[in-house]
C-alpha cells in the first residue's frame, strides 16, 4: 500500500496532512497520532528539500501545499516564510531526515498511540 489512508476521505486526508505540515512548520514540534506522523513525516522532508533549492518555483510549489488562512495569530505565509528563511537554511548541509519521532505512549480514551514529531536541530 503506497500510503495510509488514515480512516478518512481522500479530501479530508489531504486537508488533515496540509494542515498538520502547516503546524510542524510554525511551532517545529507537535503531538499526534503514529499513523499521521509517520505520514507527515515524508511531506515535510520533500517540501524543506524543496525550501533548500530556494527558488521561485519551489516557493510556489510549497505554497500551493501549506494552509494560508490565519491559525490564531499566525498565517500559512508565516510558516512558508519560517521555511524559507530559518528552516532550510538549519539543513543546507544535511541530506535528508530533518525529522525525528518520539513515542509517547497511548492516549488516554481510545490508546491510539501517540507520538512527538519534531524537526531536527
Amino acid at each position: 500500500m503506497p500510503y495510509r489512508k488514515l480512516g478518512r476521505t481522500t479530501g479530508a486526508r489531504k486537508a488533515l496532512l496540509r494542515s498538520l505540515v502547516t503546524d510542524l512548520f510554525l511551532y517545529e514540534r507537535i503531538e499526534t497520532t503514529e499513523a499521521k506522523a509517520k505520514e507527515l513525516r515524508s511531506i515535510a522532508d520533500k517540501m524543506i528539500t524543496l525550501a533548500k533549492r530556494g527558488d521561485l518555483h519551489s516557493r510556489r510549489l510549497v505554497a500551493a501545499y501549506v494552509r494560508r488562512e490565519r491559525l490564531g495569530d499566525l498565517s500559512g505565509q508565516d510558516a512558508i516564510q519560517k521555511l524559507f528563511s530559518e528552516i532550510a537554511p538549519r539543513y543546507a548541509d544535511r541530506n535528508g531526515g530533518y525529522t525525528r519521532i518520539l513515542k509517547l505512549g497511548p492516549r488516554r480514551g481510545d490508546a491510539a498511540p501517540m507520538v512527538l514529531i519534531e524537526l531536527v536541530r
